[in-house]
């Protein structure tokens, strides 16, 4: 008898003020963007995709988690920000079976996030009190396939999302593909570490997820309530492209923002629009 499909269940965590530099305009209070968590099970077992952020939106998912009943035994880390692996030490206070794990460049990354001086600070900063004190690093997965309860878990090194290395798990037997921050759903998307060169790389990786043929779609960062569809492939595609075109425009950050306002503005957190602006706009020098 082949094993029964794989379920695929999506925590969020809404939109929650950090400590930001103030806002310079409407919109640009210093807000971090909902984010998911996914639970992948089977009958017994599951893994989880990403961490959320602070101890108190993991503790809030282990909860969640617990209410189905699975022993959770892994988590795997789509890319090497922090806001998605820094909750893995607060995970397996809950859940000690569950070692994080990655691709080599995604533990790369992480590494450089935790030990650098400057982006340590700045995630201290940002949420001060309410990380672990003793950051926990995702291990190297050997291969790019894991298996769960007798079904496949495929690792897909898309390359560009909103960061490059970016990688997507392929659930197979659910038709599922958990995203990352390669596909946003939602939320506006942050450019700031692109030029046009690799948004067009990162459409590219859209296409790669597209071409999973996945009825399921989980974005990393995705707005409460909204549905896990792959229409936000198509709908992340076209914000880049939108937002290449209004950058090349060369208007002000103020202009980059509202020409963007007009097209997305139904997208949740326009802050991360501010700063993908301001960024674009330093590029130009």
């Amino acid at each position: 008898m082949s094993p029964a499909a794989l379920t695929v269940d999506v925590h969020v965590a809404p939109m929650r003020p950090f400590a930001g530099a103030p806002g310079q305009g409407p919109g640009d209070a210093p807000t971090w963007s909902p984010m998911s968590s996914t639970l992948i099970a089977g009958a017994e077992e599951g893994i989880l995709v990403d961490t959320l952020v602070t101890l108190d939106q993991v503790d809030a998912l282990a909860e969640w988690v617990r209410g189905f009943g699975k022993r959770v035994t892994g988590v795997f880390i789509t890319h090497g920000h922090q806001d998605h692996w820094i909750g893995l030490a607060r995970i397996r206070e809950h859940f000690p079976e569950a070692r994080g794990f990655a691709t080599r460049e995604v533990v790369e990354r992480a590494r450089f996030e935790a030990t650098d001086p400057g982006l340590s600070a700045y995630w201290k900063a940002s949420f001060p009190g309410e990380l672990p004190e003793t950051p926990v690093l995702p291990e190297v997965l050997d291969g790019d396939e894991y298996e769960l309860e007798g079904q496949p878990l495929r690792v897909v090194s898309v390359g560009q999302g909103d960061t490059e290395f970016s990688t997507v798990l392929h659930v197979p037997s659910a038709a599922a593909v958990v995203a990352g921050d390669v596909v946003y759903n939602g939320v506006h998307m942050m450019t700031a570490e692109t030029d046009e060169e690799s948004r067009r790389a990162w459409i590219a990786s859209l296409d790669a997820v597209a071409g999973l043929n996945p009825r399921i779609v989980v974005a990393g960062h995705k707005s409460v309530g909204a549905p896990d569809l792959p229409e936000s492939i198509g709908a992340s595609q076209q914000y880049l492209r939108d937002f290449s075109r209004v950058v090349d425009e060369g208007g002000t950050v103020e202009e980059i923002v509202n020409a963007m306002l007009k097209l997305h503005g139904d997208r949740d957190n326009p802050r991360t629009l501010w700063h993908s602006a301001r960024t674009a706009v330093a590029k130009r020098g």
